[in-house]
């Protein structure tokens, strides 16, 4: 008989290797959602981050919970995780049963259950299943169940419990030193390439003469007048035989006092 689990509810197993199965609904827009499990001691916290087992350390030094891996079924997709609980070390009092979802919150994820399975027996039922609905739907990470022990056994309880900060927060929650790892994972990936120099600032260019035949430069060319002689351009315009005629200064004549110039012999009379 399937035990259909309330939020808070908890039921006794008998079984000693269970299969946790994470099951949801994919589709557009529905992110990918991890399953994952950490190993708690008395405290309440791990003892070392070998006891954080998730898809990028996949199964525990103990070789007692693992992750099987995700499976397309008629329901939808799933992530699981298997407890071999006979042999779970007696140091660690509570495993945490997590799911965490990649670049969306669960408010996107549909149908979002946790079944639970007697390992040891073949296609048999589930022992009990939970249908986990986030409080806020800003979630990124849940804590869907908790295996615990309680006596000689252990114990399933259906929590449904929510971080807005992902996987990371919630195991840093619980003494897993993310920081660190993240540092120890730049530290691995190769130097960044230097980057190009800057050009130096470009020099002002001298402008060269076109070059004439033989590499002598070229000079421009100017009119020539007759005879081959250069034309000067600032100089007055030449009179007779090539001499600038005489500049004959003004001189005022007064009012009233006109006198014409003197005559030449030829004007004289005879």
């Amino acid at each position: 008989m399937t035990h259909a689990m309330l939020k808070g509810s908890n039921v006794p197993l008998e079984a000693t290797t269970v299969r946790a199965v994470l099951r949801w609904t994919p589709g557009q827009g529905v992110p990918d959602v991890d399953a994952s499990a950490l190993l708690l001691g008395p405290d309440g916290r791990v003892r070392s981050d070998e006891d954080f087992v998730f898809y990028n350390q996949p199964r525990h030094p103990s070789g007692k919970v693992w992750r099987l891996g995700k499976k397309r079924v008629a329901e939808g997709l799933t992530d699981t995780i298997q407890t071999d609980l006979s042999g779970v070390e007696p140091d660690v009092s509570q495993i945490y049963l997590v799911a965490s979802a990649d670049g969306a919150p669960f408010d996107h994820v549909r149908a979002l259950r946790i079944l639970l399975y007697d390992a040891s027996v073949a296609d048999g039922e589930p022992l009990l299943h939970f249908d986990i609905k986030p409080e806020t739907g800003e979630e990124t990470a849940l804590i869907c169940g908790e295996l615990y022990r309680r006596g000689e056994g252990w114990k399933f309880r259906a929590l449904g419990e929510g971080y807005s900060n992902g996987l990371e927060g919630l195991a840093t929650d619980f003494g897993i030193s993310v920081e660190e790892e993240s540092e120890a994972a730049a530290a691995q990936e190769p130097p960044e390439e230097p980057r190009s120099q800057p050009l130096p600032p470009e020099q002002p260019t001298t402008a060269v003469p076109p070059q004439s035949a033989y590499g002598f430069p070229q000079t421009p060319p100017t009119t020539q007048p007759a005879y081959g002689y250069p034309q000067p351009t600032s100089q007055p315009a030449y009179g007779g035989y090539g001499y600038p005629p005489p500049v004959t200064p003004v001189t005022p004549v007064p009012a009233g006092d006109f006198r014409l110039p003197p005559q030449g012999p030829q004007f004289i009379g005879r």
